[in-house]
């Protein structure tokens, strides 16, 4: 395999890794914590939503804000894989609650382009990226107190995704799954099932040890256990879409194929409205009461 990233993993700094499921949304969260301090980083949180009744909540958010204080952390960073279409973010609650920046990857321009206009959002709106605190790039280094991580970027399910690559570890939000299960879909506005196969290989051509953290867990038919954990060995080794072996074309045609097949995520017109926002709801109509909206026959 051709190693298209740096493959060094700082073994000195090995990050703890505790994990957080949202079983309505099968997410998993996570906080990462340098093993030196008590610096830590939260990815890929959840803004418990009802669709029906158009009510949040947020025990998912709070289950990571106890765990944090019990634990005497210091949030450094909030960081998002991509604007999600299948759950809505926690971002401004848990920092309200604990401080730390917010951060997803530059191309987040592109998606907010995109559905600024699906949604009409309007002037107020910015297309920026200005919601976040840092927009990252292509090989940007952050830290965690003494813990060092890179930033992969990662296209193909959506434009903006990013892989954060921290000590021996990689989270890698949607674009792959367990082995048993596959990758991510690529047929929503500004995904490519070519694009997405290249991002894939940069995640491949880490060590065969780094450990591959996922944000969706759906059980493959045969499991019985939700799992948020695997590694590039067995993801290099097992995955059905992606193995070893299989070539670029292959997996544009399944993908493809595949993604034909799927329905659109059940949250995906709410989440997408919020988390190009950053998490923050849209701005309030004139009566006080904030919206969402629907768009009919658009999708």
């Amino acid at each position: 395999m051709n190693n298209l990233v740096d493959t060094r993993i700082d073994t000195s700094n090995i990050p703890k890794v505790k994990a957080f499921f949202d079983e309505p949304t099968n997410t998993f969260s996570y906080v990462v914590q340098d093993p030196t301090s008590n610096a830590c980083a939260i990815i890929d949180s959840v803004l418990d939503f009802d669709y029906a009744s158009g009510r949040t909540d947020v025990y998912s958010a709070n289950e990571i804000i106890a765990y944090v204080k019990t634990e005497k952390l210091q949030v450094e960073w909030i960081l998002e894989t991509h604007v999600h279409a299948d759950h809505l973010s926690a971002a401004p609650y848990l920092h309200d609650a604990l401080g730390g920046k917010t951060a997803i990857g530059a191309m987040i321009t592109v998606v907010q382009d995109t559905f600024g206009k699906a949604f009409n959002a309007g002037t107020e709106f910015a297309r920026d990226g200005s919601q976040f605190d840092q927009l990252f790039k292509e090989g940007d280094h952050f830290a965690i107190g003494n813990l060092q991580g890179y930033i992969l970027h990662t296209p193909g399910h959506t434009p903006a995704c990013l892989s954060y690559v921290i000590g021996d570890a990689v989270f890698v939000g949607d674009t792959l799954f367990m082995p048993d299960y596959g990758t991510a879909r690529c047929d929503f506005p500004g995904g490519d099932a070519k694009t997405l196969y290249q991002s894939i290989q940069k995640v491949l051509s880490l060590p065969a040890e780094t450990r591959v953290f996922l944000c969706h867990d759906y059980k493959a038919p045969g499991r019985e256990e939700y799992v948020h954990e695997t590694s590039v060995a067995e993801q290099r080794k097992n995955n059905i879409h992606v193995h070893e072996g299989i070539s670029e074309a292959e997996f544009v045609h399944m993908r493809t194929e595949r993604d034909a097949t799927l329905d659109m995520p059940a949250l995906i017109l709410p989440s997408v409205q919020i988390n190009m926002r950053a998490g923050e709801m849209p701005p309030a109509e004139d009566n006080g009461q904030i919206y969402l909206k629907i768009p009919i026959n658009l999708f």
